[in-house]
């Protein structure tokens, strides 16, 4: 016997609640377990049972939903353009990790609030919207909490999915699993997709055929915070030289990087490269790495100085300055299986950007700046070494016209959301 598919719908949500319910009582011991082990905020972990630490704000709330830092930060740009629009309007951007409560929380738009995201259980998910009363509720990527997108839409609250990023694997485990996400897509009001690809992904598993391509939301978000004291007293310290960064660095990009530049020094070259490892924690690692080279090391308060070669920038929530003071920056994740990381904060600090071959995670965004002349493909050393000599002009006034065709569809995008908001 085959069910129709809208009671097979219901029947596996039915089944999920009813697990996420069963295993609610030990949620708590597993948050403080987690807690303990220094992974969750020890001060705001009781987030994640759907316990509110602020008032809800007087006036039409959007929520918006993103999972880790760089989904969160992306959240910012579609923000200011919703607050441009309509002023009045409060935010509540919701995450699950540690890092992206930390930095969202400095870098905060208009009107914002933050908390974290309850785990997908009926008790915290009716606790949540209770407090919150949302008037819109924003998913953004790939992410989606069956529960809370099924008690959010029982409450009449309009839902959209946008951003949407869907990598062929991810598309493989949901499509095991595509009766529960049918059901699930069939609540969102509005799907909206980052590329063609994704668009494709979600209108198999959704059976919708109204999917749309609106781009990524990275080109729109501001750079991080940073003051421009800093940057000023960086140039001051290192002298009036040429300054590149490995931005975001993995163990394979850093090995490009550094045989660059000592091809630099060793051709009589002023370069300075500063390292930016993805992880600061593997700066013992990193530091191995840098024998015979002249380093500072900015976690020790090294200044760098005008003889310095390397500086190992092994801090969190400084991208900002260090690409505010580089004039070129090779993006990490690159030349390995992590497949790239954000190129936009670089360009709209005017710092040229230079890229290995492996860039899946944002494929449609470097084949979008490669075609615009905006980004450098530099697979080997010599490429690198190439692209250093060469004028930023060229790829930040690609940039400048990219981003006339990206604003089109945020404009569309922001109007779409805004009509969906409760009265």
């Amino acid at each position: 016997m085959t069910l129709r598919p809208n009671l097979a719908g219901r029947i596996s949500l039915a089944i999920y609640k009813g697990a996420t319910a069963l295993i609610t009582p030990i949620l708590p011991w597993h948050l403080q377990r987690r807690q303990n082990s220094g992974k969750e905020h020890p001060k705001r972990w009781r987030e994640k049972l759907g316990h509110a630490r602020q008032p809800r704000p007087e006036g039409q709330l959007i929520w918006i939903n993103a999972v880790g830092l760089g989904e969160v930060m992306a959240l910012r740009g579609l923000i200011a353009a919703l607050h441009a629009a309509r002023p009045e309007l409060y935010f509540l951007v919701t995450s699950s990790t540690l890092a992206s409560a930390e930095t969202f929380e400095k870098n905060l738009p208009p009107r914002t609030l933050h908390q974290f995201l309850p785990l997908d259980a009926p008790l915290y998910n009716r606790r949540f919207l209770d407090h919150w009363l949302p008037d819109l509720a924003l998913w953004s990527e790939q992410d989606i909490w069956p529960g809370l997108v099924t008690q959010t839409a029982r409450r009449r609250i309009p839902q959209a999915l946008i951003n949407l990023r869907m990598e062929p694997t991810s598309f493989r485990r949901k499509r095991v699993a595509r009766v529960l996400f049918r059901a699930l897509y069939q609540k969102f009001d509005l799907i909206s997709a980052q590329e063609a690809q994704s668009a494709a992904a979600v209108a198999a598993l959704s059976q919708r055929q109204d999917i749309q391509i609106a781009g990524s939301l990275k080109p729109h978000c501001p750079p991080l915070t940073y003051i421009s004291a800093a940057q000023q007293a960086f140039l001051e310290q290192i002298g009036k030289r040429p300054i590149w960064l490995a931005a975001s660095c993995h163990a394979a990009d850093e090995e490009i990087a550094l045989q660059v530049q000592r091809q630099i020094v060793a051709q009589g070259g002023s370069h300075l490269l500063i390292l930016a490892p993805r992880f600061p924690d593997r700066r013992e690692e990193i530091l191995a790495k840098l024998s015979g080279m002249r380093h500072a090391q900015r976690s020790q308060d090294e200044a760098p100085d005008p003889q310095t070669q390397v500086y190992l920038a092994d801090t969190f929530s400084d991208m900002g300055l260090w690409y505010a003071c580089s004039a070129h920056a090779l993006i990490g994740g690159s030349f390995c299986a992590v497949e790239g990381h954000n190129p936009w904060e670089a360009l709209q600090l005017g710092c040229a950007v230079m890229h290995g071959p492996r860039v899946a995670n944002f494929a449609a965004d470097y084949a979008a700046l490669n075609a615009a002349h905006a980004a450098t493909q530099t697979p080997r050393p010599e490429d690198l070494h190439a692209a250093l000599q060469a004028p930023t002009a060229r790829g930040l006034a690609g940039f400048e016209r990219l981003q006339t065709d990206y604003q089109a569809k945020l404009y569309d995008l922001t109007r779409q959301l805004l009509d969906r908001v409760r009265p």
